[in-house]
């Protein structure tokens, strides 16, 4: 029962990890975890996404990654009633995992790596932060170019210097009596990417920087000073994860597309989680399958 020093401040609707392609099931089901979202009651008040809004655009042709965005726009139109507020995923991203010789073709092209996610998401800045019910939001962008040249994977998870920057401004300058919640495509902390592979075939536990931020120890170090980060939002595994952790709720939310349209991933089924924050810096997190 809520007192009168933790009333709910808000109801969020966390989506994220769509991977939506022109042809395939994505559009549809997608739409139905939508119109799911609106059938809440209490309604949410708004939507945040994670991220991964189309189901590759690191490895697509200037053609291919806009049919992908036209495809996932066709969903979320004008006419989706709730404000959605958007992170940039690793598949967002255009052409960072083509051929030299091909993204030669394409770098002069503003819409190139991150701008194409940029226009059609409607965000003038890859991060951004905003105030609702009481909490101050703080949206990241966590996809950078590979740093490990042997990597799998195009891009690591990690801040820039500049955005790091930006971000110790911003915590220095939200009051401590307001409760923050921090949203990353990537985790920032998780455990669940450990057994996502065989990570302990050294001997030693070993996990990309490309499945959770690189520099995780220095995020960490820092939001230890600011005790009103309470929660930091994520997808990207596409597994349910509730970590605590220095008094910091660490969740990763699942994905829209379960196991990229193919049903479960590690069992967890398509879903979207629905959080209720508190004006104390509480929360609590359901995971809905729609």
């Amino acid at each position: 029962m809520p007192t009168p020093s933790r009333q709910l401040a808000l109801r969020i609707a966390h989506v994220s990890d769509m991977h939506i392609e022109p042809s395939g099931p994505g559009r549809e089901k997608f739409s139905r975890a939508l119109r799911h979202v609106q059938t809440l009651s209490p309604a949410a008040d708004f939507v945040i996404n994670a991220g991964d809004c189309v189901m590759d655009a690191l490895y697509s042709n200037r053609d291919r990654a806009l049919e992908q965005w036209d495809a996932f726009q066709s969903v979320l139109s004008s006419s989706f009633p709730l404000p959605v507020y958007h992170a940039i995923g690793n598949h967002d991203v255009w052409g960072w995992g083509l051929r030299t010789s091909e993204q030669d073709l394409y770098k002069d092209d503003p819409l190139f790596a991150k701008g194409l996610a940029m226009q059609r998401l409607g965000i003038s800045n890859r991060y951004y932060s905003f105030e609702q019910g009481g909490w101050r939001f703080i949206v990241l962008d966590s996809v950078h170019p590979r740093e490990v040249e042997e990597s799998d994977h195009p891009y690591t998870g990690k801040l820039d210097d500049e955005q790091y920057d930006w971000l110790v401004k911003e915590l220095e300058s939200t009051s401590a009596s307001t409760p923050i919640c921090i949203v990353s495509h990537i985790p920032i902390l998780c455990a669940c990417e450990l057994i996502d592979g065989n990570n302990e075939a050294s001997g030693n536990w070993v996990m990309p920087g490309a499945w959770m931020h690189i520099d995780a120890r220095r995020l960490c170090s820092l939001f230890w000073q600011h005790p009103n980060v309470k929660l930091c939002l994520s997808g990207h595994t596409h597994q349910v994860e509730d970590l605590r952790y220095h008094g910091i709720k660490y969740l990763t939310n699942g994905a829209i597309s379960g196991d990229w349209w193919k049903g479960s991933y590690f069992d967890f089924p398509p879903g979207y989680v629905l959080l209720s924050l508190y004006t104390d810096g509480s929360s609590e997190s359901e995971y809905i399958e729609y």
